[in-house]
């Protein structure tokens, strides 16, 4: 299992790390700065952080050596960003590497709605146009931000050239082409915050976090904003699981990575609440498609709790075993039985935004 883990926050990159079966805070970088994604590559060992810096504008640093050392590279951007006119880029909200068979390739998405792609770890990034002039895009809008934006990444791991990304409001889009031509497949979903002639409209829908199974990439999960969707045939349809309790709304999601009827999910009460079923923190699991969910609570408050959490800030590493979650009010917590049980690793964190095990 991994023993690493590293803690995007709104006040730096936080890693802990495990020696003698404890873990403990063993790195603080980019103390004070918001860091809104931070990606382990396991292809070559690198470690990205994308920094949120407000009136400054994204930033984007990476260490070939486990974070001893960081090297700023060029962020994601349009090319008359800086000029005046045209759109810019305000956050990087997601980072993957762009698969086994090409070292160096990286895909990035922002707000606004945009997919970056960079051939080079990061020294140069192209913006995908095939995806940014898709008409539909003209009716994607804003969710938790006004802006529209990518959140969710999926390289299929047996052909580097199929991508599927989730955009938050804008559906999920799919290429086979390496991001030349691409199509919206949501059928299936529904966007209840709709009337109801639109409610099913593809480029309306809200997905929070879409994952796939890396052994059976054609099986993606997504938490919707207003449901939890399962497709087995890599997007072209998409099922909708009811009466998942104490809810199916919610942000985080992780998915088994050998088993892909497994998924994991942090129910909330929706919109403007936003905080736990009965103010009570759970994990539910799936172990067979939605057919059925486990409520987990072990080691979790059980009262007068008030943790949200991010839809990057639920992560399951290689094995499938270990789990980490985290919440908006800097409570961390781990899991080494597939979320039977947990246990406290920090509770005066800041905000925590995105998790990643190494």
């Amino acid at each position: 299992m991994a023993d690493l883990l590293y803690v995007a926050t709104r006040k730096g990159l936080l890693t802990f790390a495990r020696a003698g079966g404890n873990w403990r805070l063993a790195r603080t970088d980019f103390l004070g700065e918001p860091v809104s994604m931070i990606l382990a590559d396991r292809r070559d060992g690198h470690l990205y952080a994308a920094l949120n810096l407000g009136h400054f504008g994204p930033k984007l640093w990476r260490s070939t050596d486990a974070g001893q050392h960081w090297q700023e590279i060029a962020a994601p951007a349009f090319a008359a960003e800086g000029e005046g006119e045209g759109p810019s880029v305000t956050m990087i909200w997601s980072l993957e590497g762009g698969g086994a068979d090409r070292p160096g390739s990286l895909w990035a998405g922002t707000l606004p709605g945009a997919l970056f792609h960079s051939p080079d770890h990061g020294d140069s990034w192209q913006l995908n146009q095939a995806l940014w002039q898709r008409p539909e895009r003209a009716q994607w809008f804003g969710g938790g931000y006004d802006q529209p934006g990518i959140h969710s990444i999926c390289v299929d791991p047996r052909d580097s050239a199929r991508l599927r990304v989730a955009v938050s409001c804008g559906g999920v889009w799919c290429s086979d082409d390496d991001g030349v031509s691409w199509a919206c497949r949501t059928q299936g979903m529904r966007a209840a915050y709709m009337p109801a002639e639109l409610a099913q409209t593809p480029e309306i829908q809200d997905p929070h976090r879409m994952l796939a199974c890396p052994a059976a990439p054609e099986t993606l999960w997504v938490q919707h904003h207003n449901g939890i969707f399962l497709s087995r045939d890599d997007a072209m349809h998409w099922q909708e699981l009811l009466e998942v309790e104490p809810s199916s709304f919610g942000f985080a999601l992780a998915v088994h990575p050998r088993e892909p009827e497994t998924a994991w999910f942090v129910p909330a009460v929706k919109d403007e609440c936003r905080v736990p079923v009965g103010r009570r923190l759970l994990v539910t699991r799936t172990r067979d498609g939605g057919q059925s969910f486990e409520s987990l609570s072990q080691g979790l408050p059980q009262a007068d709790c008030f943790d949200l959490v991010y839809r990057h800030a639920l992560e399951v590493d290689e094995s499938g075993q270990r789990l980490a979650m985290g919440s908006t009010t800097g409570h961390l917590w781990l899991s080494d039985d597939q979320g039977d049980s947990w246990q406290a690793l920090a509770g005066n964190l800041p905000p925590i935004y995105a998790l990643r095990f190494a």
